[in-house]
């Protein structure tokens, strides 16, 4: 198993995808971020089915780090119940995976 992990969460506007993208790489929780947008989603909400434009944040992070990454986007989000979704990241070049885990050390 990896220790490494995509995080993938939306938001409305495309300032709100920078600031969330801020926090978390300033805080560390993650070791960078893409912001890709805007994307259309189709979606059920509260029982009515819609669509929407939104802002796709791309995280990567280490699964230690998860649920504090996890936490500060609860609290930072600007919708009540975000979509949060995390997949490991099976494979990838070693100066990538030493890039997350060096740049979400917790700072000292």
């Amino acid at each position: 198993m990896t220790n490494f992990v995509q995080v993938s969460t939306a938001t409305p506007t495309r300032e709100q995808a920078i600031e969330l993208a801020r926090s978390v790489v300033g805080e560390r929780l993650a070791a960078g971020a893409q912001i890709v947008g805007p994307v259309i989603s189709a979606f059920w909400h509260d029982g009515e089915f819609g669509t929407g434009e939104e802002w796709q944040l791309l995280l990567k992070t280490t699964r230690t780090r998860y649920p504090e990454l996890e936490a500060h986007l609860l609290e930072q989000h600007p919708w009540q119940k975000p979509e949060i979704a995390a997949v490991p990241i099976e494979m990838g070049s070693a100066g990538c995976l030493d890039w997350i885990a060096a740049n979400t050390e917790p700072a000292k």
